[in-house]
């Protein structure tokens, strides 16, 4: 063979050796298809990651992450020395998921669900049906159980069943302050009384922490922790002591003249704070199964009625201050009656001539009439204005009664005769308080306090001398008869204190005029050489045969005005100390 013919034959193998093969496209084909899957792989988890992933991050949030409440607890309520009134303690609520309880077939366990219906007082076949529905996911069984309740229902260990931490309200004085405090209901918020008046003060906004779980429900990251604000507490200006003591005289009252309710406010001088203030009947807030609305209502604050004889002293007041009469001068009530425009005003009896003060101490309807008409209309309307009759006492709470009083473009002689001896014209318990409290301090009007506050200038800011010292003075003086030989309450005396005051018996009034039934009342002042308290005892529609307020009210007031002196230790001031029998004698008056 040639070389020639070797060398072609070699070229014509070396091109047969580099031709293409199937092998080498497959190749391409798969490393191609491979790198788009990766390339849309990467492109996913960018779109995911980058582009938009708060679709997921949400997702696992909402299987990780949890947010707790950090229990708060309702404000404490305490007295002027700090005796708890009202309190909140932890308990617990029993719910249910109907959910869960239908995926672990927990209704199956008839034995359990007996127990759990046992101890809630239910009936089990109605329990069961409260959760069979597994489209809900929370229903209460029972809230504010006891500890002891908890720990039982806790150990039935009932799938779905849970506890969750609540508070309750509680009342250490039971009936006492009821009306005074008011109640909350079953999520703690304030309903009545000074509970719902001050219920945002009390409530606190509860803090909260947000965390991460793991699988297995274990807390592994803290991640967000708020704090809440703490429930503020409120200080009242009521003593306890004298409160029990003032709703125990009342409550015993209300049952020995079997009359409908009874009232009492003792106020202090000085400073205008409210000391007690007790209705009777009264109920449990610890225990409202049977509460009826009558039972609820502060009607120290709430009941208007016409005081009667008990601001008899205005009238003599208004004549005082215009200057037509001095304090020693007389009015002739002689022949004991007399008829203005048809209509007749008189007195038990003829009493003839009768000094300011024997016109206070034997409630002469005659002798306040004389002195309201000897004064322009203007000048005694204006009297019973100034002194706070027909305006809020300052209390600040809710459902108080401004009183009634229909004011008129023209008055008859009548009618202004009738207003000198309480007609005419309502008012609340608080509202007399306030009158007699004007008095005790010479004549300067201030706004009652309930809650206690750390700055005074409050009051002293709204103070207003309404009335001259000397005749507000005198005018206290003049009542001090009233519980004396001769007057028409000497069962309100207070052995060892000067007490003045002033009776007050009115009839109820009703459709077309006046009916039967009876208001009584007594207020009064002590001691009177340096006056400190003032207390205000109502009797409504006492229905023994007891009916006036010299027989009701004023021995009443003479245990709560005694007891409250004693109480606060202050000195006695009357030198002829008499026997407390001596002091109770038999009296009545109007």
């Amino acid at each position: 063979m040639t070389a020639l013919a070797t060398k072609r034959t070699l070229t014509k193998g070396a091109k047969q050796n580099v031709k293409p093969s199937m092998v080498h496209w497959r190749f391409v084909v798969v490393l191609i298809v491979v790198v788009m899957v990766f390339v849309v792989l990467a492109a996913r988890a960018a779109f995911i990651q980058v582009i938009e992933p708060d679709e997921l991050i949400q997702q696992g949030d909402n299987r990780t992450l949890r947010t707790r409440d950090m229990p708060t607890y309702r404000g404490i309520i305490t007295d002027r020395n700090g005796v708890e009134l009202a309190v909140s303690v932890p308990v617990r609520a029993i719910y249910a998921d109907p959910k869960v309880i239908a995926e672990q077939k927990a209704l199956a366990d008839q034995r359990r669900w007996q127990a759990l219906a046992d101890v809630l007082g239910r009936d089990v076949e109605e329990l069961k049906e409260r959760v069979s529905n597994p489209q809900r996911r929370f229903v209460y069984l029972q809230r504010q159980v006891s500890p002891a309740m908890a720990e039982y229902v806790s150990k039935l260990a009932i799938p779905g069943i849970y506890l969750r931490r609540e508070s309750r309200r509680y009342y250490p004085t039971g009936e006492v302050s009821a009306q005074l405090l008011g109640m909350t209901n079953v999520d703690d918020e304030g309903v009545e009384g000074l509970e719902r008046r001050y219920d945002d003060w009390l409530t606190g906004t509860p803090g909260s922490r947000k965390f991460r779980r793991d699988a297995k429900g274990r807390q592994v990251e803290i991640l967000e922790t708020t704090s809440g604000e703490e429930a503020g507490n409120l200080a009242l200006t009521i003593d306890q002591r004298i409160q029990a003591l003032a709703y125990k005289e009342i409550k015993e009252a209300m049952m020995y003249y079997k009359a409908s309710s009874a009232s009492a406010i003792v106020i202090d001088v000085e400073s205008g704070d409210v000391l007690a203030m007790v209705n009777a009947p009264s109920f449990n807030p610890n225990n409202r199964a049977n509460i009826s609305p009558h039972r609820m209502r502060n009607r120290v604050i709430t009941d208007a009625f016409e005081p009667g004889s008990s601001l008899k002293p205005l009238a003599v007041l208004s004549a005082l201050e215009f200057g037509d009469v001095q304090p020693n001068d007389t009015v002739d009530t002689y022949p004991g009656w007399m008829r203005l425009g048809g209509s007749l005003v008189k007195d038990s009896r003829n009493y003839g001539e009768l000094t300011l003060e024997e016109i206070i101490q034997h409630s002469s309807n005659m002798g306040t009439s004389k002195l309201a008409l000897s004064v322009p209309k203007e000048f005694l309307l204006d009297t019973y204005y100034n002194m706070g009759l027909m305006s809020d006492t300052g209390l600040n709470m809710a459902g108080e009664s401004s009183g009634i009083f229909y004011e008129r473009n023209r008055w008859s002689e009548f009618e202004l005769a009738t207003l000198s001896f309480g007609y005419g014209i309502s008012v609340t318990t608080a509202q007399l308080g306030r009158l007699y409290t004007t008095l005790a301090t010479g004549g300067i009007k201030r706004p009652l306090n309930i809650i206690q506050t750390d700055e005074q200038a409050g009051w002293q800011e709204q103070e207003e001398r309404v009335v001259s010292e000397a005749s507000a003075k005198a005018l206290v003086h003049m009542m001090e008869s009233v519980t004396q030989r001769g007057g028409t309450a000497r069962q309100a005396a207070v052995p060892g204190y000067r007490v003045a005051g002033k009776t007050g018996t009115s009839r109820k009034a009703v459709a077309g005029g006046y009916g039967e039934e009876y208001v009584n009342i007594f207020a009064g002042i002590a001691p009177v050489s340096n006056p400190k308290l003032v207390t205000v005892v109502l009797i409504n529609e006492p229905g023994g045969d007891l009916y006036h307020a010299g027989d009701t009210a004023a021995p009443v007031f003479s245990s709560i005005m005694g007891g409250a002196l004693h109480m606060l230790n202050i000195a006695p001031d009357d030198k002829q100390v008499t026997s407390s029998a001596l002091q109770r004698g038999d009296g009545s008056g109007s």
